[in-house]
């Protein structure tokens, strides 16, 4: 296992389209979504789950997403419902994070919005240190209703994103990452 601050260093997104099988194995998915539990939740709320697409589960989502891609938008192509429907098939293994709010009279909606959003930053965390590679993605699928509808979500629950993890085919390279002059001010 990599050190913890050289693996914060380093990590880096893969592209789904660059992963390949085997994805985690069921030890390595327990560890993964038991470390995408273990974050700060303010109140004890656990305003977050997590949906779990694998093997057909991930053609099944495809499905949705494509048909409702399709009826939203009569003058598509067909090539065009295909990549639709293959939104979530690159990646062995795509973890949906949902995140939905609880009225509290100390923990306001956004600390739990944030509370999932470091759920879904902790999967993609433990996938890399676990040596997979991740992505967290979303997409126009991922706001619209009609398909979280079909991926199960409650009215009230919103997708904060989809993790993709695979085994990598290739290095990713670095990107540009802002100068932290730019970013730091002092108090």
């Amino acid at each position: 296992m990599p050190d913890a601050i050289e693996l914060l260093k380093t990590r880096r997104s893969m592209k789904p389209r660059e992963m390949t099988g085997p994805g985690p194995s069921p030890a390595d998915l327990e560890t993964i979504l038991t470390i995408g539990a273990r974050v700060p939740d303010h109140g004890k709320l656990a305003p977050w789950r997590f949906i779990v697409f694998e093997g057909d589960a991930r053609v099944r989502a495809g499905d949705i997403i494509a048909g409702v891609f399709a009826r939203k938008n009569p003058q598509a192509s067909a090539a065009e419902i295909e990549v639709e429907k293959k939104r979530l098939t690159d990646a062995p293994l795509v973890i949906g994070v949902v995140s939905f709010t609880k009225p509290h009279p100390k923990v306001p909606a956004w600390e739990q919005e944030l509370s999932a959003g470091a759920s879904a930053m902790n999967i993609v965390t433990a996938a890399t240190a676990l040596g997979y590679g991740a992505c967290w993605l979303t997409g126009w699928f991922a706001l619209d209703r009609d398909v979280l509808d079909g991926f199960g979500l409650k009215p009230e629950e919103k997708l904060v994103g989809l993790i993709h993890i695979g085994n990598v085919t290739r290095p990713s390279e670095d990107r540009p990452r802002p100068a932290l002059s730019d970013i730091v001010t002092r108090f």
